[in-house]
């Protein structure tokens, strides 16, 4: 290797700081610019008012005109640029690491790269570390990569907004903190850059910050997480004092179940709590609400975020410590339930969401349980095949939202959509090989990924975890294929001025949109099972990295059996979607009450599923109103009556002995003398009597 492991997270930096400046300077120029326009325009105003104080956005100019080409030149360059050049250092790391791990019978030992010094604290001293080792090596792959194209489309999606430059600046630091997360050779490291993508998450949400919903997004997500994050500062002190280490020698240790004291319940109790951080990041139930509300923010956020990096942290995370995990196997099947009722629970949502970037969001929570409930029955490997499949498609999917709804003028609602299919054919082609792949049809690259997850469940002795994974799996046939014919078939629904302006995205959008697909159509055979003739490459080559792949075994028959199952109920799926909202083929007499076609069929369930179960309604009665009563009450009665009273009392006692007392502080000496005499005359008369 001719260059360190650091340079790789540190391009994405640099590019955040150059963009940042660059756009903070323009961003002032232009503010000037209108305040000394306005002031020429009202010449009887004062000075204190000004463009910023009478304007329509105050402050706020990020929805103006475009920026000038060689501005949005400049930003795209240097955020592509950046990202991309970033990706090149990490393949040129990655392709002969991965070519001499899987010539090797046993994998290679990781590359551990220190930085430099942090902090020491006696003879404990941590480094800034990163590592290569399998795990990390997946992570990189696909984030870099994917994380690039999302750059890319970003260029064409953004083109409008006079916020280019602060979007590319946030997303080039998401890009340093998602790579300095899963590079980390130590908890603490890795905590750096978990913290940091919740953060840009915050601002890329919100960035429309203009907008009540964007910033009440935004808000959501930085409080469910840090919920979610108090659970991972403890778990990481509880990893110290288990191992008296944070970095990820810990691991080792833990194979050899070199635990300091090793009571099962404390080491119990550490899995929950660094679970409870993963279902904070990973939106499991109940801190999944946050990730639905995110899709305020611009589509190619919503790409970036539920696709290929933030919300895979949490799995990441498991994944890295499954040997602390595979010690606690309480913990684990805790693991396995919370994200088999999360994919079944999110799916359930996804049936009857209207707008388009919903759908998606809900099903991102659902895979992301599917994830969990491999972690949680050993099937580790398994878990981060998905991951890796689930960053192409899915991110196929929202950018191919994108795509839509640019071309619907940001028409969200697929209900005002339809026929779709002749305008935008390579928007459609795209995401509908990303639609059968999330289905689960062979043999694109979900397929074998939610195979695996659903044989390891049967395999592990829990028919229930498998009957809810296959459940899910037909329900995401179901709401996927629901989407694509009220997107693209059937007439359109909506008016006739917006039919005239549909158009195709440009070069920029749709040349991601076609990697990303083939990659949903081949990365699967990266994980072929030995039943179909493969040999797992993908979870061999992990395995160095991971407690337990193959947890349990079965029989080929019985495979044979499960792939059916699997493959049977995403097909009833389809069908059932096209049933009730019509053939692919139908043109013409499509009603539009067929948009409605769930509410009909399921009478009054649809509008409690459409509604969310009613869950924020739920937290808003027991949770958020409840402590904003208390709160008042500490802030009226406490705070306000009793601590001001108290303050200002002593205040107000203070104020009037210095007003009586300088009634004696005349500075005339004869005074003085007077007030003295008196004093003693007085003292010597107390004294008399007494």
């Amino acid at each position: 290797m001719t260059y360190p492991l650091w340079l790789i997270p540190a391009i994405p930096l640099a590019g955040f700081l150059v963009n940042g400046l660059v756009a903070l300077v323009a961003g002032w120029q232009r503010a000037s610019a209108r305040t000394a326009a306005w002031r020429e325009a009202h010449p009887d105003a004062g000075h204190g008012d000004n463009a910023l104080g009478h304007g329509d956005d105050h402050g706020h100019d990020d929805h103006g005109p475009a920026l000038p080409y060689w501005q949005r030149l400049f930003h795209g360059v240097v955020g592509v640029g950046s990202t991309g050049l970033s990706g090149v250092l990490a393949f040129g790391v990655l392709v002969p690491y991965v070519r001499e791990s899987l010539a090797s019978k046993d994998g290679l030992p990781a590359v551990v790269e220190t930085a430099y010094h942090w902090m020491s604290a006696g003879p404990y001293v941590l480094d800034i570390a990163f590592r290569l080792d399998p795990l990390s090596a997946l992570m990189l792959s696909f984030v870099t990569f994917v994380g690039t194209l999302i750059h890319l489309y970003s260029i064409g999606y953004m083109q409008n907004e006079e916020g280019f430059g602060r979007f590319f600046s946030y997303m080039n630091l998401f890009m340093f903190s998602m790579l300095t997360l899963v590079m980390a050779n130590s908890l603490p490291v890795l905590f750096i850059g978990w913290e940091g993508v919740g953060l840009c998450s915050y601002l890329l949400i919100g960035y429309y910050y203009d907008k009540d919903f964007a910033v009440a997004a935004g808000k959501k997500a930085f409080i469910a997480n840090r919920v979610g994050d108090f659970g991972m500062v403890l778990g990481i002190f509880g990893i110290f004092s288990l191992f008296g280490t944070v970095d990820f020698s810990f691991v080792d240790m833990a194979r050899q179940h070199a635990v300091n004291g090793g009571a099962p319940l404390s080491v119990y109790a550490v899995c929950l709590l660094l679970f409870l951080g993963a279902c904070g990041k990973s939106a499991q139930v109940p801190l999944y609400v946050w990730l639905p509300d995110a899709m305020a923010g611009p589509t190619p956020v919503s790409a970036l975020i539920h696709a290929a990096t933030m919300v895979t942290a949490g799995v990441y995370l498991v994944a890295r410590c499954s040997a602390v995990f595979v010690l606690a196997p309480g913990a684990l099947t805790v693991v396995a339930w919370v994200g088999a009722g999360t994919a079944i629970f999110a799916a359930s949502i996804g049936l009857a969401q209207n707008d388009i970037k919903k759908v998606l969001a809900y099903s991102t929570v659902s895979q992301l349980g599917y994830m969990f409930l491999a972690c949680g029955v050993g099937a580790f490997g398994a878990g981060m095949f998905h991951v890796f499949t689930h960053a192409f498609f899915k991110a196929c999917l929202f950018l191919g939202s994108g795509s839509v709804i640019m071309a619907m003028h940001h028409e969200q609602d697929m209900r005002a959509m339809g026929g779709l299919k002749p305008k935008i054919p390579q928007t459609y082609w795209t995401m509908m090989i990303a639609t059968v792949a999330i289905a689960g049809i062979p043999p694109l690259a979900g397929f074998f990924s939610k195979d695996q997850i659903l044989g390891a469940a049967f395999g592990a002795g829990h028919p229930a975890l498998f009957a809810v994974g296959l459940v899910t799996a037909g329900m995401t046939a179901f709401y996927m294929f629901r989407l694509a014919r009220m997107t693209f078939f059937g007439t359109f629904r909506g008016s006739e001025e917006a039919e005239s302006h549909v158009h195709e995205s440009p070069a920029t959008m749709t040349v991601p949109l076609w990697v990303l697909a083939i990659g949903s159509l081949g990365l699967g055979f990266l994980g072929i099972p030995e039943v179909l003739g493969g040999h797992n490459t993908l979870i061999e080559f992990l395995a160095p990295s991971l407690a337990v792949s193959h947890p349990h075994e079965v029989s080929n028959a019985t495979e044979y059996l499960l792939m059916g199952m699997s493959v049977l109920v995403a097909v009833a799926g389809i069908a059932l979607a096209l049933r009730w909202y019509g053939a692919p083929g139908a043109t013409s007499e499509v009603p539009s009450v067929q948009a409605d076609a769930f509410y009909r069929k399921t009478g009054f369930l649809g509008p409690v599923v459409a509604n969310k179960w009613n869950v924020d309604e739920g937290i808003e009665a027991l949770v958020l109103s409840p402590f904003r009563k208390i709160g008042n009450v500490l802030w009226r009665g406490f705070d306000a009556l009793l601590i001001d009273g108290v303050i200002n009392a002593s205040a107000f006692m203070v104020e009037l002995t210095g007003d009586l007392t300088r009634f004696f502080t005349t500075g005339n000496v004869r005074n003085y003398v007077l007030t003295m005499t008196l004093g003693v005359l007085a003292f010597t008369l107390y004294v008399w009597i007494r």
